[in-house]
């Protein structure tokens, strides 16, 4: 299936009239534009192979530059955040004094104060009116000084708090990097860097449990505290070093990055403007956020993201889904690890393929399908050795998919930088409402099966791919309607 081309002025400055350089830089845009539709041809960066050496170079500088200092962003994001789920196992309940749904409601919370965040922070960022460097750097900075605060929590209000404010400090982040991504990588590129980007999030969890584990058996007790405590200090500290790095780091747009030759800079910035989907013209920031909630399609995207990390509700709790295994905790730390591994590698090539290829809803399909049948192998059977089995299906093929949906949002709803910006925030901000009811699924009386919760787990799959396969139909519905026009045709 091919995407809409939209041909657009190759920037030449006509009073001056154009150099030679300009000349053939123009004429191998039109050659891309004429071209890149169906051309199946992918190097490794999911551009297509008649782009020239001189933007396939490009792409793999900012790989090298931009890719790292965002990936260890949310590998620190995700650590912090779920330290919580390992600091369970280290006696937190006890320590704290947490009864009945309690360390529920502390998991919950966290997406409250996520939520409310998630939409005015990317406006604001999108806006001009701020450096998206220093913006999500002191975002990050200020998270890891919450994290660091929970060592003095005493009581169960106080963790309530700090959870809270975690939320608010780290929804910049995520939907901040989906946004830089956005504006510095094309369609086709997209879903291999979101892949990317989102391993950090699973290898996060895959070495947590190490972290944890080496934490609590070496440090429990020195100078009085107790090893979750030390646990949320040192990962504390180590986001903030990394913040501080990632301010020299980070990029801002494609025009200001200095890091870039002038050169680079303008091909960086005509690329984009060739692969926008449309026409609708940048408007401000309130434009954009009109043009996205009026756009019907935004509303099915997000729905499928809300069953989705509906699905990956297991997250929060993986130390305890894998501590039904019968395992002390140490042992169980460690075999939380594999798991997410494989699912690392399983994201980038689902990633990867689905911009190669240029297809979603297959990708999709066949991912949430592995997922569904782990969640169901969890539910009917308490034999230890298939239960681990189910945990590496269906953590590598629901963790799979979140490149593909948000990769489809960027391609589908990106007519202007600022709509793609609140699309994007918008569908995480909806889609992490799930974490706020999915919390309460997970109650200690269901172990060690979990039978509602991976009872549910399979039917929020289910209507992933039910949604996907709705979209599809529905976008082959718009290309039919275009296909005698020079209009908008979506990819899926």
């Amino acid at each position: 299936m091919t995407q809409y081309q939209h041909t657009k002025s190759d920037g030449l400055d006509f009073a001056k009239g154009p150099s030679a350089e300009q000349i053939e830089h123009s004429e191998h845009r039109k050659d891309l534009e004429n071209n890149a539709v169906g051309a199946g041809q992918a190097d490794y960066s999911g551009a297509v192979k008649k782009t020239s050496e001189v933007e396939i170079a490009l792409v793999r500088k900012l790989d090298f530059r931009v890719m790292p200092i965002l990936w260890a962003m949310y590998f620190m994001n995700y650590l912090d955040r779920n330290a919580i789920a390992n600091a369970r196992l280290n006696h937190l309940e006890r320590d704290l004094g947490l009864v009945g749904t309690q360390y529920n409601t502390c998991i919950s919370i966290l997406f409250v104060g996520y939520l409310l965040m998630q939409i005015p922070s990317n406006m604001f960022m999108s806006s001009g009116k701020v450096r998206p460097s220093i913006y999500m750097c002191s975002c990050m900075a200020a998270w890891a000084t919450v994290s660091a605060l929970t060592a003095l929590v005493k009581d169960y209000p106080g963790l309530v708090a700090v959870r809270f404010f975690l939320g608010i400090t780290e929804a910049p982040f995520y939907p901040g990097a989906l946004y830089l991504l956005s504006i510095f990588y094309t369609r086709k590129e997209i879903a291999t860097r979101i892949s990317i980007l989102y391993s950090g999030n699973i290898f996060a969890t895959a070495f947590a449990g190490l972290i944890a584990a080496a934490t609590f058996n070496t440090l429990d007790g020195a100078h009085g505290l107790q090893g979750w405590r030390w646990l949320f200090i040192i990962e504390g500290i180590v986001t903030l070093a990394v913040a501080v790095v990632g301010v020299f780091m980070l990029p801002d747009a494609p025009l200001t990055t200095k890091w870039l030759t002038p050169e680079e800079r303008q091909l960086a910035h005509e690329r984009m403007i060739r692969d926008t989907v449309g026409d609708e013209g940048s408007k401000g920031t309130r434009a954009g956020f009109m043009q996205a909630v009026r756009d019907p399609k935004l509303w099915l995207l997000a729905f499928m993201q809300n069953m989705h990390l509906s699905a990956c509700s297991f997250n929060n709790f993986f130390p305890t889904v894998v501590g039904s295994l019968g395992f002390n905790s140490t042992i169980t730390l460690v075999l939380t690890c594999p798991p997410y591994l494989v699912s690392g590698f399983v994201g980038y090539a689902v990633g990867y393929t689905s911009g190669r290829f240029n297809e979603r809803t297959w990708h999709i399909t066949i991912s949430m399908g592995a997922a569904m049948v782990g969640f169901i192998i969890s539910c009917i059977t308490l034999n230890t050795p298939a239960r681990y089995l189910s945990c590496f299906l269906f953590a590598s093929g629901a963790y799979a998919v979140n490149s593909v949906i948000l990769g489809w949002v960027s391609a589908t709803l990106g007519q202007t930088k600022e709509k793609k910006a609140v699309s994007l925030s918008i569908v995480n901000v909806l889609a992490n409402a799930s974490y706020i009811y999915t919390a309460y699924l997970y109650p200690s009386s269901d172990g060690p099966r979990y039978l509602p919760a991976m009872a549910a787990n399979s039917a929020f799959a289910f209507m992933t791919i039910a949604s996907a396969w709705a979209l599809r139909l529905w976008l082959q519905r718009i290309n039919r309607k275009t296909s005698d026009q020079n209009g908008l045709r979506f990819a899926y």
